[in-house]
This record gives structure tokens, C-alpha cells and sequence, in this order.
């Protein structure tokens, strides 16, 4: 509704605009076409400005921020440096002359102003993830609390699972993948080995499908930063959750490590899906199918339907069925849980 009456404000002052342009001197009285042919480039200005509005409905405040402060501080650099430059123009009396150093210093003054707006526009947008401003253009990410950037890892998005997870609305922060993992994925993708490039390619798709998605906020981190020489792919993550105070979310072992010998808070996803794992207490009783031959004489291997192994005692004559197993005790290791148990029963059920 806002916006809606915002719309219809603008362009009843469009149309206003364009009366008071059709019936001011600048126009010929006599010729009326003029006058209409105003209007109408009026409202068709005004209305293309309202369709690009509503053709490009997510809009980023900080992209929005550094385009108008930019232009603020390039016509104020523009203007200072016009009267800087004043003393080089050539004082005359000739009221021809006059006008021929006011028509130089005017041209002056946009090209300066043109040549300002841009650098400035330009800085603006490309250091606008130091500084995450807001009007103005002011740091307040370290005093505001809310949710910290996720910076993605590339065994995070090749393993998919973190679409899903964000799809629950788990993580509410704004997702940032970096560009040089971007490039990595691309390299995997293009690999000779078939294995290789499917988990690429799975990686790629799993990123068109964040970026594509309008709930997500997911933004490419496509600068290099000075620390990035010479440095190896986990090494730039690292310095980049750094950089950007963000979390860092990873399946990689040896990056969870370093990262938090570094100091950088990590989630990783495996952890994630142990701590969500239901938990068994011994004595518990559950029901497995027993699929294969334990290692152990006389066990059997069973799965749950979260991929939890279950090792059964006196299971080995039970494969292929399904039975109900006491918890006896579980065990928890860095590749997962794992479930012991003693078969009580058989239901006898075969495939």
C-alpha cells in the first residue's frame, strides 16, 4: 500500500512538472504539440522509472548506499576542486570573454564532478563489505547483534547438504562465497576424472540453486585482499572469515583445525548431523536390518534410517532380517556414532 500510494505521488508530480514546463516561457505558445509532447515523455518516464522499480525487487541497501554517498562526496570533492582551480582562470572584461571562461570553467567543473563521482562510487562499492554502512556511511556490524556472515567452504557445497540446511531456515546470515572457491569448484568440474568432475558439477548446481533462490541472501566475494598471496585455498578461507568476522562452514577436517588455531568459529556440518543423531542409552531397545557380516565372530552390521551404524552381537545368523537389538553402548568418533547392541529377537522377516 506504501509503496503503491509512493507511486502514484510520483507520478502526479511528473505530471506536474510537465504543466509547468509546457506553460513557461522556455516553451512556444504557438505551437501545442510541444506541449503534449512534454507530458507524454513525462509519463513515460516516470513510468519506466516505476517498471525498472518493480523489475529489480531485490535490491541491495549497501549497493543503493555507496551509489547516492558517492555521489554526495563526488559533487562535494567536484565543487572544492572548481574552487581550487578558480585562481587559474583568466580574469576579463570582455563580456564575450567573460562568457568564454565561464562556459570553460563550467565544463571543467563537469568533468571534474563526472571523473569524482565515478572513483568515489566506485571505492564505495567495492570496500562496501568492510564496512557494511548504512546511511551514512558508518560501521555497525561490531555493535549491532545479529547473525555473522557464513563464509562456504568448497567440501561444504559439494557435499549439497548446506542447501538443505538453509532451506530450514537454520542460518539466517548472509551467505558469502568467495571467488577463488568459485574457481576451484570450476577446476573440479573440468577434471578428467569422472568421480571429480560429477562432484563438481553437483557443487556448481548446488550454488545456482542458493543463488537463484530469493529467500537467500548469497553474495559473491569476488576481491582479492593483499593477505591472498601466495596463500592456498583453505588458508584464504580462513583469512577471509577473518576479514569479514564471519563463520566459517566446512566438512574438511584439517581446515576445522586451522581455523580455530586461528581463532575463527567454525560449523561444520558433520557435527551438525551427529548432534541432531537421536541418542541411545543402554538398555534401550531398537529395530534393525542386519545387512552384513560383522567383523567380529559372531556379529552382524545394521544401519538406521540416519545412516547411524549399529553392531549387533549374535547377529551373524540374522542377516538380511529384521530384529530387535538391546542398546548395550554407543560410541562417538570423529567419522560418527556408532551403536552396539545384543540381538534379543528375530521377527524372521526376509527380504
Amino acid at each position: 500500500m506504501g509503496l503503491t500510494i509512493l507511486r502514484s505521488v510520483f507520478v502526479a508530480v511528473a505530471i506536474g512538472l510537465a504543466v509547468l514546463f509546457a506553460t513557461s516561457d522556455m516553451v512556444d505558445k504557438q505551437n501545442e504539440w510541444i506541449s503534449w509532447a512534454i507530458l507524454a515523455g513525462m509519463l513515460v518516464l516516470s513510468g519506466g522509472i516505476i517498471g525498472l522499480d518493480m523489475a529489480f525487487r531485490r535490491k541491495q541497501l549497501d549497493t543503493i548506499s555507496a551509489v547516492y554517498f558517492g555521489l554526495i562526496v563526488g559533487m562535494l570533492m567536484a565543487y572544492v576542486a572548481g574552487l581550487a582551480l578558480t585562481p587559474l582562470f583568466p580574469v576579463a572584461e570582455d563580456p564575450d570573454a567573460i562568457r568564454l571562461v565561464g562556459q570553460i570553467r563550467g565544463a571543467v567543473q563537469l568533468i571534474l564532478g563526472l571523473v569524482c563521482c565515478y572513483v568515489c562510487i566506485s571505492l564505495l562499492m567495492q570496500t562496501r563489505h568492510d564496512f557494511r554502512f548504512i546511511i551514512p556511511y558508518v560501521e555497525f556490524s561490531r555493535e549491532v547483534r545479529g547473525s555473522r556472515p557464513l563464509v562456504l567452504d568448497t567440501s561444504v557445497v559439494i557435499d549439497g547438504r548446506i542447501a538443505d540446511v538453509v532451506d530450514t531456515e537454520l542460518f539466517d546470515g548472509q551467505l558469502v562465497m568467495p571467488k577463488f572457491v568459485i574457481g576451484e569448484l570450476q577446476g573440479i568440474a573440468d577434471s578428467s576424472d569422472k568421480l571429480r568432475r560429477s562432484r563438481g558439477r553437483r557443487g556448481l548446481d548446488i550454488l545456482n540453486r542458493l543463488r537463484n533462490d530469493e529467500k537467500i541472501d548469497m553474495q559473491i566475494f569476488d576481491r582479492e585482499l593483499p593477505e591472498f598471496a601466495d596463500q592456498s585455498v583453505d588458508m584464504k578461507l580462513v583469512i577471509l572469515a577473518k576479514h569479514l568476522e564471519a563463520r566459517l562452514v566446512t566438512n574438511d577436517y584439517n581446515l576445522n583445525k586451522v581455523a580455530r588455531l586461528e581463532g575463527v568459529q567454525v560449523i561444520n556440518l558433520n557435527d551438525v548431523a551427529n548432534a541432531l543423531k537421536p541418542v541411545f542409552l543402554p538398555g534401550e531397545r531398537i529395530e534393525v536390518r542386519i545387512v552384513k557380516l560383522g567383523e567380529e565372530a559372531g556379529q552382524g552390521v545394521g544401519y538406521l534410517d540416519d545412516g547411524t551404524m549399529v553392531v549387533v552381537e549374535s547377529g551373524r545368523d540374522h542377516v538380511n532380517k529384521q530384529v530387535a537389538v538391546a542398546v548395550t553402548s554407543v560410541l562417538q568418533t570423529s567419522a560418527g556414532r556408532m551403536v552396539f547392541g545384543r540381538c534379543e529377537n528375530s521377527r524372521r522377516n526376509s527380504r
